[in-house]
């Protein structure tokens, strides 16, 4: 890492601990996994900041009293070390969705200029934003002006190979006020695929007066080191990596930052937690709609501990929580490789 790289991270842990984010490792929006059961699983290990999964800002400001309300328990308002993140790309209702968290207990405003999907930038919404810097800092002002919490911004390296504007774009945030700043190593045009460039991050970092966040493919400790040695960001947000491994969090900040190593959970321990983490989505969700939310999670701890195919196959197919809690003793014991593939 350069020298000024390195100076920037030193410089950058004063802020993060200003906005309570310690340790620097972060849990990144994913909608429809990121629900508040695996929040709240995953914050229980340790981690800096988690971030709730997307909303629309208009739709949350006009819900019914009852959707409202729903919105509320799904967001996780008032929980500690928790973000709430908004899209959207009208001024007036992106100011109106954070002034309502915030009046509901959020700590933290993320706004979402990242985010790739088809049905968010067709709104021009999301990482559409990139394309249009002069509009996007608009509606950061318009957020920052509106609450007295922190603000960050969520973005990715730009549009596409023609269009990286994330330092400019950065930097302009912090001028208005946002206090970090997160980057997807990935243009829009990219989605998920190729590799995360954690080297362009750098010139974001060095571009930016507030702590940037690296975030993309960031799955493992070594990821993670790599990460923060090839950007200089003053810390890292893992999604993906944290499915089925809700302890990664931990373990990339024990080892990074220094921070207590936690117990990862095996044999009963592992049975124990992920029991408790099926009957919260049930409990969250009704019975009904939370057997069919949980199927993805069981999957995914089925498949980091090694567990058998037919079991997996078995679980995410039940419709009876009682068979699941039955069967997941069984399908959560590491095999053999042949016998994982039979």
């Amino acid at each position: 890492m350069h020298d000024d790289l390195k100076t920037h991270q030193a410089q950058t842990s004063g802020p993060l601990a200003e906005l309570a984010i310690d340790p620097a490792v972060l849990l990144a929006p994913l909608a429809g996994i990121t629900d508040l059961p695996f929040r709240r699983v995953v914050a229980s290990f340790g981690a800096g900041l988690v971030v709730s999964e997307m909303v629309a800002s208009q739709e949350m400001v006009q819900a019914k009293p009852s959707m409202r309300a729903k919105a509320r328990a799904e967001l996780g308002l008032g929980e500690a070390r928790t973000a709430v993140q908004l899209a959207g790309r009208d001024a007036y209702w992106m100011a109106e969705a954070a002034r309502m968290a915030v009046g509901n207990g959020a700590e933290i405003i993320d706004i979402n200029m990242g985010c790739p999907a088809k049905k968010v930038v067709g709104g021009m919404s999301g990482s559409a934003l990139m394309r249009e810097p002069d509009h996007a800092l608009r509606l950061i002002e318009a957020v920052v002006r509106a609450v007295a919490v922190p603000v960050t911004l969520k973005t990715r390296l730009g549009w596409d190979d023609d269009c990286l504007n994330a330092a400019a774009l950065a930097q302009r945030a912090a001028g208005a006020g946002v206090r970090m700043v997160t980057i997807h190593g990935r243009t829009r045009c990219q989605f998920y695929k190729g590799q995360a460039d954690w080297a362009a991050i750098a010139d974001v970092v060095r571009a930016c007066p507030v702590p940037v966040i690296a975030n993309g493919d960031i799955t493992s400790v070594a990821a993670a080191r790599m990460a923060l040695a090839q950007s200089g960001a003053a810390g890292v947000m893992i999604g993906r990596g944290a499915q089925g491994r809700p302890w990664l969090l931990a373990q990339v900040a024990a080892e990074l930052f220094g921070t207590p190593a936690p117990k990862v959970p095996v044999g009963a321990d592992l049975v124990a937690l992920v029991s408790a983490h099926y009957e919260a989505i049930l409990s969250f969700y009704g019975r009904d709609l939370g057997v069919k939310t949980a199927r993805k999670h069981l999957g995914w701890y089925i498949d980091a501990a090694g567990g058998a195919v037919a079991l997996r196959q078995k679980l995410q197919t039940a419709t009876d929580p009682a068979e699941v809690l039955r069967l997941l003793p069984d399908a959560l014991s590491p095999l053999p490789d042949v016998e994982r593939a039979a």
